[in-house]
């Protein structure tokens, strides 16, 4: 699978480099997989109901088990006093017929016996054992949950494409579904680039620096749904580069890295995926995030997404770009996070010809959508980025907004 060229003579818009990337994935195929290892996953199947929800009449309260007709004058000055024939438990595989005039005890989630209508609470008896005074009487068919009430068979519980969360899970748990055709988590491997990065825990030299953004990638990718693999630091080295992007392919889906694709001397990404001639770079009209590229490796044509190197280029490339490749391959829809609008607390300026990603606070109060810009405009201010929930999103031809304008804003950290 070839990647389409990015152009060269002008900046490719965002819009555009988000196309090239997710029109050029296809889903991962989907295979029988357990429930939980579905959860957040969209299911390749309409799944209709072999069995009826519940699939017995059963009893939705501790009590009596009893004809309406026997009880239905029962009251607390003229109560009705029934001989107690046997008891019902949830489990019990032993059943009753009742016989007018008598009450079985029964159990919430038990059977109902054949020939009762309805079920009496305990709270409405003496709770007797042998006998039951009952003092006030339930509605014909009261407190029993009848076969077929919630699911008949037959009925579609999720149609295809459906993501399963928690609730959807227990529905099919509750039908008998132990699997589902999904499709798999793709395994997205993550590089840092970079001579001057350090492993957190290790020293500093005097020009040297902690690795953060493979970890924090690797940590938005498993939020996204994927499965994570953080390689560790890959230095400049062109050929270290080559001997660890190869080692990753076995296990990969989707390559990300970061760092080394801009124009300088030791930009060892850029320079060993060009001679491929199946990775393009190029520039995108973004602020933060100009230098991109998007391509294939290796024998199975694994796609690489390369990030910029500074952190909150690296984070907003991957909201951007990323995060819809990961969505494309797992067969999520909308791809791309949705965009609301919030009004402005506090104005801001943004550079002509630039799609701005300016970090933010969102919330949303007795007066509305609202969102104040957090920081300064630059890509390595890792303590503003931690403090933002959200990025304000200015168009390409805006160069200034006033505070109480609406402006468009993407919500980080919510499902969707």
């Amino acid at each position: 699978m070839a990647a389409s060229l990015m152009p060269t003579d002008r900046l490719s818009t965002v819009d555009e480099h988000v196309e090239r990337i997710v029109e050029s994935l296809r889903p991962l195929p989907p295979y029988a997989q357990p429930l939980l290892e579905a959860v957040g996953l969209p299911v390749c199947e309409d799944i209709t109901a072999t069995m009826d929800l519940p699939s017995f009449d059963n009893s939705a309260m501790d009590g009596y088990a009893v004809y309406f007709d026997d009880v239905a004058t029962a009251s607390p000055d003229h109560p009705v006093h029934l001989p107690v024939v046997g008891e019902m438990a949830a489990g019990q595989t032993k059943l009753f017929a009742l016989s007018p005039g008598t009450a079985v005890r029964i159990m919430t989630g038990a059977p109902v016996p054949q020939g009762a209508d309805s079920v009496v609470p305990v709270e409405w008896t003496d709770a007797g054992v042998a006998n039951v005074r009952i003092t006030q009487a339930p509605q014909r068919g009261q407190h029993v949950r009848y076969r077929g009430e919630d699911v008949r068979r037959g009925d579609v519980l999720l149609e295809d494409g459906a993501v399963l969360g928690p609730r959807q899970l227990g529905l099919l748990a509750s039908v008998g579904r132990s699997q589902v055709q999904a499709r798999p988590r793709p395994r997205v491997v993550i590089m840092s680039t970079g001579s001057e990065l350090r492993e957190p825990g290790a020293g500093l030299d005097h020009d040297s620096i902690y690795d953060a953004n493979s970890y924090m990638l690797a940590a938005a990718a498993r939020a996204a749904g994927a499965i994570a693999y953080r390689v560790g630091i890959v230095s400049d080295d062109p050929q270290e580069f080559r001997d660890a992007l190869s080692d990753q392919l076995v296990r990969a889906d989707l390559v990300v890295t970061s760092g080394g694709v801009s124009k300088g001397q030791y930009d060892v990404v850029k320079e060993v995926l060009a001679e491929l001639g199946t990775v393009s770079f190029g520039e995108v009209s973004m602020q933060p995030g100009k230098p991109q590229g998007f391509g294939f490796v290796g024998e199975d044509a694994t796609p690489i997404i390369t990030l910029p190197g500074n952190p909150v280029s690296s984070y907003v490339s991957f909201e951007v770009f990323v995060l819809p490749a990961i969505r494309r391959m797992m067969g999520k829809v909308p791809y791309r996070r949705p965009r609301v609008r919030a009004l402005l607390d506090k104005g801001m300026t943004s550079i002509k010809g630039r799609q701005q990603y300016a970090r933010g606070w969102f919330e949303i109060d007795g007066k509305g959508a609202h969102v104040t810009p957090v920081g300064g405009h630059g890509s390595h201010l890792m303590g503003d980025l931690s403090d933002a929930n959200c990025l304000i999103v200015l168009g390409a031809d805006v160069t200034s907004v006033e505070a109480g304008e609406q402006v468009q804003v993407l919500v980080l950290d919510r499902d969707f």
